[in-house]
C-alpha cells in the first residue's frame, strides 16, 4: 500500500470588526489579539511574543539516558513509517 502526500496551499482570511475580509498576516494577528483581549478581558498585553510564562515547576521532568534507551528498545522493528516518514 502506497500513500501519496500532496501539499495544499492555505489562504488565511478573517473578518474584522466591520465584517471586512483581512488577508495580510500582521492584520490577522492583530485581529486575533484584539478578539481574545475582548473575550478574555486582557488589556495589558501589548505584544504576545514578549510575554513570558513562569511556572513553579518544569512542565515535564527531564528524561534520563536510561529512560531514553528503554523507549528506543521498545520500538517495533520493521514497522512502516507514519505520515512523518520517520522509521523507528
Amino acid at each position: 500500500m502506497i500513500f501519496k502526500m500532496s501539499y495544499q496551499t492555505r489562504t488565511n482570511i478573517v473578518n474584522d470588526e466591520k465584517s471586512d475580509m483581512v488577508t495580510e498576516s500582521h492584520s490577522i494577528l492583530a485581529r486575533w489579539k484584539n478578539h481574545f483581549s475582548l473575550v478574555l478581558h486582557v488589556h495589558e498585553v501589548d505584544d504576545v511574543r514578549q510575554t513570558e510564562v513562569h511556572t513553579a515547576e518544569p512542565l515535564a521532568p527531564e528524561l534520563s539516558a536510561f529512560e531514553v534507551e528503554m523507549a528506543i528498545e521498545k520500538l517495533k522493528i520493521q514497522k512502516l513509517p507514519g505520515i512523518d516518514q520517520i522509521t523507528a
